[in-house]
């Protein structure tokens, strides 16, 4: 299970939420995947961030799958509950923590409010079988996965994701990693100064 932490390359995440969510507000519902969750801090930071800018009220029409290969702690206590202990919420800003945190019954463990918690489902998944775990996306997440992939893999996955997203779909990676060239016919950029990417609908 890869490391990561709350609010992590935080850039990539104000992006999608500046750029891909005003859009998607059109639709009823906003699904989606955050691959390669590790223990939750992600999808979480995601939702924080997306409750923060859109409200309550349509906050309720956002849901967030999150996959990890590693199964192994994906139902823990920890991510399951939102619970974390202090030094792993640290780097979250003083406003948003005290909005989403509650002090927890175990001495130096904080808790996410419900609101938050609910809005995240996770199961276990492995990229590399290519099987989708649905096909109506409005945004996908994959950041610190694809590295460790060989080329024919990532681009594999990048197809599928395109395959799993809605028309005009956003798809948005780890910043150090760039769109193969055989896969620029599918998506396009949105910003120069993050990976995040527009389904080309055929």
């Amino acid at each position: 299970m890869a490391f990561t932490y709350f609010f992590r390359d935080l850039q990539t995440l104000q992006m999608i939420c500046d750029h891909a969510i005003p859009t998607l507000r059109s639709r009823r519902y906003i699904n989606v995947w955050d691959a390669g969750c590790a223990m939750g801090p992600e999808p979480y930071t995601l939702a924080m961030l997306l409750r923060e800018g859109i409200g309550h009220m349509y906050f309720r029409n956002i849901k967030i799958k999150a996959t990890d290969i590693d199964g192994s702690n994906l139902f823990d206590k920890i991510i399951l509950e939102g619970i974390y202990p202090k030094e792993q919420v640290e780097r979250i800003p003083k406003d948003v923590f005290g909005k989403y945190f509650v002090n927890d019954n175990k001495e130096g463990h904080f808790r996410l409010t419900d609101e938050i918690r609910k809005s995240v489902t996770y199961q276990k998944h492995d990229l590399l079988t290519l099987k989708s775990i649905g096909k109506d996306f409005g945004l996908i997440l994959c950041k610190n996965v694809l590295l460790h992939f060989n080329e024919v893999q990532r681009i594999e996955v990048l197809r599928m994701f395109h395959e799993s997203l809605i028309d005009g779909g956003y798809l948005a990676m780890e910043q150090t990693q760039k769109l193969p060239k055989e896969l620029e016919a599918l998506f396009e950029p949105v910003v120069s100064n993050a990976q995040l990417y527009r389904k080309i609908s055929s």
